[in-house]
């Protein structure tokens, strides 16, 4: 939790009891149901946690805003950033049942009311939202051609509606398509901790 409090110092002192509870509530998950790779699962606050909140560095999301998070997992990066921003209604969406059932029981127990987590694979999604957010799913033409119809058309945030995805490595080829209107951040101008070298923040309205 210092970790996260480094970053978001202005957290309410709810918001940092949810925080914080996440830190058992998938170690025992992730004991039952492997959502967090073993070797992984203690760093779960430098690689997932910290890593979701990066979206919250990168665009801060008005009350009233809908958010899909497409292949959520466990609930990454949807969870982290429910609780950062109560006002926003998230829906996170994946294909592999088990793993929804970790992020449903994770909401249940925080009490998460502005975070639902759907059994369901992306191109069954039929509704509308002003940002897709995801961590490395697909290639993102891929990404985009599947969430296009998911795009609502009403704009009520800072950045015109699209795809906001965290993705790591060499993406020349992958940005390719987009580059005239795309706008990659990297991690490391929010973030200090080498983990985060190479790693992105992407925008691409749609």
């Amino acid at each position: 939790m210092e970790l996260i409090e480094k970053y978001f110092p202005s957290l309410t002192d709810g918001q940092r009891a949810q925080l914080a509870a996440l830190d058992d509530l998938y170690h025992d998950w992730n004991a039952k149901i492997n959502v967090v790779s073993r070797k992984d699962i203690d760093n779960l606050y430098l690689h997932h946690m910290l890593h979701s909140l990066a979206i919250g560095k990168f665009i801060q999301f008005k009350p009233g805003t809908t958010v899909l998070d497409f292949g959520t997992g466990g609930g990454f990066p949807g969870i982290p950033l429910a609780i950062l921003f109560p006002e926003t209604q998230f829906t996170l969406i994946d294909g592999t049942g088990k793993k929804i059932r970790v992020a449903q029981e994770v909401c249940q127990a925080l009490e998460l009311k502005n975070c639902t987590p759907i059994h369901r694979r992306g191109e069954e999604e039929k509704g509308h939202y002003h940002f897709v957010v995801s961590r490395a799913v697909m290639p993102l033409p891929d990404l985009a051609k599947i969430v296009r119809k998911n795009i609502s058309k009403e704009q009520c945030n800072a950045l015109p509606n699209g795809i906001i995805c965290l993705k790591g490595g060499d993406l020349q080829a992958e940005v390719a398509p987009f580059r005239h209107i795309i706008q990659i951040t990297e991690l490391t101008s929010y973030f200090d901790e080498d983990w985060f070298r190479q790693k992105y923040c992407i925008h691409l309205p749609l």
